[in-house]
């Protein structure tokens, strides 16, 4: 008789199958929708029109005539995939032009591409750690980084949200680890918004002898006159040792990248798992993440960076003056020195508070049926009792089509409220 333990029985009455068969019995899923038109700022999904206030589609490149004459192109002169690695027959003059063209916006002496936006953390943490290292990591960083510091094996040492006393205690203790330190943080928080302490991070990091990475994914092509992302924002481009971002938000595509020191991502080139063993990516997101790359690089892109940074402010004046509780971090220094001012960064990702899990789906649920999308947020995604819909915009919203979205959200939040009891007080001193 078999003794061993089927592998199949943690699918079976897990901690929320229960909450997870309720939600679907009181069509209350806010996940797995079915979208039928392109990421713009209004989009048909299951059978009706919806603002869309939930895309990472930051510049709204994706239907660019030129972004998708771009993938066309490529994927006419390539083919629909290349079959096979970088290493054998996967590299393409696509790939050698867009690395150019990252490692001079970011400032790098070189750039590595990556076939998804997830395998350029671990392939790159995974390739540089090892056994006898330590790597630092901000609780809410990406589950990329958190991954990749697992798959290491390196000490992993995890420190509150911004808290810099929090990072300072970590490296403190990885010094007598016996290897070599790295800190991993996001530029920008993709849940909560906000922008990591980089100058003090960054001042931390060179005082404790440990080398910087910084994972752009939602400041690179948003933040910075470049667009080249928080780092560029705050003036740490020089103090700051790998810096990572993807394809999938403003570049318009699918993909990821990481940009630094020519002997590290040389060495990555022929030692990263991630980028040896997985197919290429296909054409067309290359041919259409070069062209978007292009836009933002030129003297359009500067208008586009500060529409998406206007639509923002806009979007989050809106719900703060109906009473809504957002996110949006604590002040940042902006610069080198303690007497160097402080910003409240707005980004295009505004939170709206909820608390309670169910209270964010009912309150989800109901935007949703009032012609507004976003994205319900909840426990692990963040803390427990930290519910939140994440609502995000692009430059392309117009503010009529924004107006459309706060008069949703006025009326749903009286209708809620008096059915369901209050929702959190916004707080004082948030960014705007």
């Amino acid at each position: 008789m078999p003794t061993s333990i089927d592998v199949f029985a943690k699918v079976r009455g897990h901690e929320r199958e229960q909450l997870l068969r309720a939600a679907r019995e009181a069509d209350l899923m806010p996940y797995f929708r079915t979208v039928s038109s392109p990421a713009m700022p209004v989009v048909e999904m299951e059978g009706a029109p919806r603002i869309m206030l939930a895309s990472n589609n930051y510049l709204g490149l994706t239907a660019d005539e030129r972004v998708m004459k771009g993938a066309e192109d490529a994927l006419h002169r390539y083919g629909t995939g290349l079959t096979g690695s970088r290493l054998l027959n996967g590299t393409t003059l696509l790939h050698l032009e867009l690395e150019r063209e990252l490692a001079e916006w970011m400032g790098s002496e070189d750039a590595i591409v990556f076939t998804t936006g997830y395998q350029a953390n671990p392939g790159t943490l995974g390739t540089l750690l090892g056994p006898g290292d330590t790597v630092i990591v901000d609780s809410a960083d990406h589950a990329s980084i958190l991954d990749g510091a697992l798959i290491s094996r390196a000490k992993m040492r995890p420190f509150r949200h911004n808290r810099l006393d929090r990072l300072e205690h970590a490296l403190e203790r990885a010094e007598g680890d016996g290897g070599g330190a790295l800190v991993v943080v996001d530029g920008v928080f993709s849940m909560e918004g906000d922008v990591a302490p980089l100058v003090d991070i960054a001042e931390l990091c060179a005082s404790h002898g440990a080398r910087l990475m910084v994972d752009e994914a939602h400041g690179a092509g948003v933040l910075g006159a470049r667009g080249a992302g928080a780092c560029e924002l705050l003036g740490v481009e020089d103090r700051v040792d790998l810096r990572m971002g993807t394809f999938s938000k403003s570049l318009a595509a699918c993909g990821g990248f990481v940009t630094g020191p020519a002997e590290v991502i040389d060495y990555l080139r022929i030692a990263s798992r991630a980028f040896l063993f997985t197919a290429s990516a296909v054409p067309a997101a290359l041919g259409a993440a070069l062209a978007a790359l292009k836009i933002v690089r030129s003297d359009e892109g500067s208008a586009l960076l500060a529409s998406v940074l206007e639509r923002a402010s806009y979007l989050a004046d809106g719900l703060q003056a109906l009473g809504f509780c957002l996110g949006g971090g604590e002040p940042v220094r902006t610069g080198p020195g303690q007497d160097a001012p402080l910003a409240s960064i707005r980004t295009p990702i505004i939170p709206v508070i909820v608390g309670d899990d169910w209270k964010a789906a009912l309150l989800w649920r109901a935007l949703y049926d009032g012609g507004v999308f976003t994205n319900c947020v909840i426990h692990p995604a963040v803390p427990p009792s930290g519910a939140l819909l994440r609502t995000s915009v692009m430059a392309t919203h117009d503010h009529d089509t924004l107006d459309r979205a706060l008069e949703v959200f006025a009326r749903v939040k009286r209708e809620f409220e008096a059915q369901h009891g209050p929702l959190p007080e916004p707080q004082h001193g948030a960014a705007t």
